[in-house]
């Protein structure tokens, strides 16, 4: 039995739900959503309670493998419309910017050419003084995608902690040459 997937999900107020057969819609204040649950796990919407309840229609491995993950995405979009997601990157080294271009988001991190990063239709990239970067949107694994690309460009070295890193990331620095 997965822990994760035999919890019920609470609906806030402000979230409408519609499901048919396999197919649920999720609507709230900051967008829609929609997911496709597999044949073998089942949906139960309670009223009174405004919560979902999902069951494995079978008892096999795949349908336990399906169960927790189908649980998680269903949350994670009522968390999304709801509220929304968002990580954020700062940049470190001297020289090191970002800016926006309309919304695209342009890097200049010790490269000779600037890199450019153009984000998908539901991400919202904002540059706060030139060294934070905050990508916000509504489905959370869009948002860490983003977030992942935007590391990837200029990962933090170890020697010095030059480069892009998450908010709050610790980087364990390595002694130098003279360490001996």
């Amino acid at each position: 039995m997965s822990r994760i997937g035999k919890k019920p999900i609470n609906l806030p107020q402000n979230i409408y739900i519609q499901i048919q057969k396999n197919n649920i819609h999720v609507e709230g204040p900051k967008g829609t959503l929609s997911y496709t649950i597999p044949e073998i796990i089942k949906i139960d919407y309670d009223n009174k309670q405004e919560k979902l309840y999902l069951y494995k229609a079978q008892n096999n491995k795949e349908a336990q493998k399906l169960y927790g993950l189908s649980r998680t995405i269903i949350y994670n979009m009522i968390t999304g419309v709801s509220k929304g997601f968002e990580k954020k990157l700062q940049i470190q080294g001297v020289g090191y910017r970002s800016q926006l271009e309309g919304k695209n988001l342009v890097l200049n991190v010790g490269y000779s050419h600037p890199v450019i990063i153009k984000p998908p239709n539901h991400i919202i990239i904002e540059v706060e003084n030139n060294t934070n970067i905050t990508v916000k949107g509504i489905e959370k694994d869009k948002v860490g995608e983003i977030a992942a690309q935007i590391r990837r460009v200029r990962p933090p070295e170890p020697y010095k902690g030059k480069g892009i890193r998450y908010l709050n990331e610790t980087i364990n620095l390595k002694v130098g040459k003279a360490g001996k």
